[in-house]
């Protein structure tokens, strides 16, 4: 069984496969309900499902050991799998975990709407520090950590793409 959590959203989902129909055909169980799932394609990097006869399209965008962030249907999603993973991998290796990563990174391309902190702000973990704007959405990047913004790298009306350093957060 693996948990899932949706990032911002207060719900554990457990997913486990039931049982294999045929190659490309499963019952699987969400959250104690037995749904029908039929494989259409899959690649490394996207797939395409019906779900209970319903069409679905996935793309996987980023996954590490304890994330995945991808796009559902056209809706951006980042995923838990283990949200203390990388905080124990790290932490095993010798690191510090709340000096994990000092840099902030855009996990999306898009132009900046907002800027919300300033240099030498005290953030929290969570705390907002920009809006950006992605496929006609508006997209809140969020402090990965507690700290102090030691540098901001955008500014509002600029365009950053994906994995380009946000702030420097310390």
């Amino acid at each position: 069984m693996i948990e899932y959590k949706i990032e911002d959203v207060d719900m554990i989902s457990h997913v486990d496969i039931v049982k294999q129909i045929s190659n490309n055909e499963y019952i699987i169980n969400i959250d104690n309900t037995e749904k029908n799932i039929n494989v259409i394609n899959i690649s490394v990097d996207s797939m395409e499902f019906m779900l209970d006869n319903m069409y679905h399209s996935v793309k996987y965008i980023k996954k590490s050991s304890s994330k995945i962030e991808l796009v559902a249907d056209g809706i951006p999603i980042m995923l838990t799998t283990n949200n203390k993973l990388n905080d124990i991998v790290y932490k095993n290796s010798g690191g510090s975990v709340t000096n994990a990563q000092i840099n902030l990174i855009s996990q999306i391309p898009g132009k900046v709407i907002a800027v919300k902190v300033d240099e030498n702000d005290k953030v929290k973990k969570g705390d907002l520090v920009c809006v950006l704007e992605s496929m006609k959405m508006q997209v809140s990047v969020k402090s990965h950590k507690d700290g102090i913004v030691k540098k901001i790298n955008i500014k509002t009306g600029s365009a950053v793409a994906k994995n380009d350093i946000i702030a420097e957060i310390e």
